[in-house]
């Protein structure tokens, strides 16, 4: 055994030599020779040139698979003549205006009934089994009961993306008030701070983090539940677009209200991930 271990001294001691470290840092350095941006934007044109060899080798049926230069062509289209007599920002405005009214009436309300009932063990004990019992329920299983209590209107799109944003800023805004170091806790306690000032100084700012992380949940799937809603009961929005477009066989029409559900999508989760950076930089350290 104490051959062993010299021989293993050695090959640490190996390791951790300047000669050894070199070659480390220098192969380090070539790995990062390219950055992400150059990569991410080869791996999008190889994926358009994949896209496009298949559309043009006839594999798939014309019209069942649009090219990247028809949907150029239809985005055009759809920017200078708007669908079903409605601009395309129209339709775009109309989608971002329930999935930011909705969620904010959300986090309103999920936000403070969360941060309650994870510092108070009465209110978490009241509020806790019924939170269990709603929460695996998916929010488009509750279109029907939308539709039939509140119409088709606005309001009941409204509603539907309310209740999706308030379960998971909930849940998070709870877990994040509830796992707070207990060494926090005690040294507030031997300081004598009172529970208000418990609250605001300890609880609030350590649960920011879990905060932040149910907004960007919450965000994604509200805008995925609105441009659900809008598949069955709307008659303007992105949703609209893709159904009605999808019954007329106007193919391209669909690809680009997709593209434009993910680009949206991708563009709010960037703006409250850029808010995390900027007001809850000690995460992480």
């Amino acid at each position: 055994m104490g051959s062993r271990d010299k021989e293993f001294e050695a090959a640490l001691a190996e390791a951790d030599s300047p000669a050894t470290e070199a070659p480390l840092q220098a192969r380090t350095a070539a790995k990062r020779r390219i950055p992400d941006a150059v990569l991410s934007t080869l791996s999008i044109i190889g994926l358009l040139v994949i896209w496009t060899a298949i559309t043009s080798s006839g594999l798939i049926r014309p019209g069942y698979f649009p090219s990247p230069m028809e949907l150029v062509r239809e985005f055009d289209l759809l920017v200078r003549d708007g669908y079903k007599e409605s601009s395309l920002h129209g339709h775009i405005g109309i989608s971002l205006f329930r999935t930011a009214v909705g969620f904010t009436m959300g986090v309103l309300a999920g936000i403070p009934l969360g941060l309650l009932t994870g510092y108070s063990r009465v209110s978490g004990a009241m509020v806790s089994p019924i939170m269990a019992f709603i929460r695996p329920i998916p929010p488009i299983a509750l279109i029907p009961m939308v539709v039939l209590y509140f119409g088709l209107g606005e309001l009941g799109k409204v509603v539907l993306i309310f209740w999706t944003s308030f379960i998971y800023v909930h849940v998070n805004a709870h877990a994040g008030a509830a796992h707070v170091p207990i060494a926090y806790l005690r040294a507030a306690r031997s300081l004598g701070l009172s529970k208000a000032q418990v609250f605001f100084r300890i609880i609030l700012p350590a649960a920011i983090p879990q905060i932040f992380t149910g907004l960007k949940v919450a965000m994604a799937l509200s805008w995925a539940v609105v441009v659900a809603a809008e598949l069955t009961a709307a008659q303007s929005g992105l949703g609209y677009m893709i159904s009605d477009a999808a019954l007329i066989f106007r193919i391209p029409a669909v690809f680009i209200g997709i593209v434009l559900i993910g680009i949206i999508g991708l563009c709010l989760y960037g703006i409250i991930n850029f808010l995390e950076t900027r007001y809850v930089h000690w995460r992480g350290r």
